[in-house]
């Protein structure tokens, strides 16, 4: 297995990814507030496997297309982005959020569940 190399920062393009799922269950405003959040918070560590049981999401297989190409950048030794999380709210059901960075989340969870994944993490507006 190759050491998972980390960009310091996710990219432009990953808030902006971010922002069109979470507008998918909120409205815009409250996802551009959150987006918002994110791009001041802090970078952490989380395992793998423990951001997929707070999230309640399936581990997508190794042959996912996009499971696999991370796989690959991986392998590659090309750096991957941090994660983006939105802490839910149990009192409204509301689980971990990974509002960008899903199908990075199972690659790593396929390297090794113990692995950590560099994320930033805002609670939920």
């Amino acid at each position: 297995m190759s050491e998972i190399k980390w960009l310091a920062k996710p990219e432009v393009h990953d808030y902006a990814a971010a922002i069109d799922y979470l507008s998918l269950t909120m409205p815009v405003e409250q996802a551009n507030k959150i987006a918002a959040e994110l791009r001041k918070s802090p970078v952490v560590e989380f395992k793998a496997k423990d951001i997929l049981r707070a999230s309640r999401l399936p581990m997508l297989p190794k042959d996912n297309h996009h499971v696999n190409h991370n796989l690959k950048k991986i392998d590659n030794g090309q750096s991957i982005p941090p994660v983006l999380l939105v802490r839910g709210k149990a009192s409204l059901g509301v689980g971990l959020i990974i509002a960008d960075g899903y199908h990075r989340v199972c690659a790593i969870e396929a390297l090794n569940e113990d692995l950590p994944i560099r994320c930033q993490i805002a609670d939920l507006i």
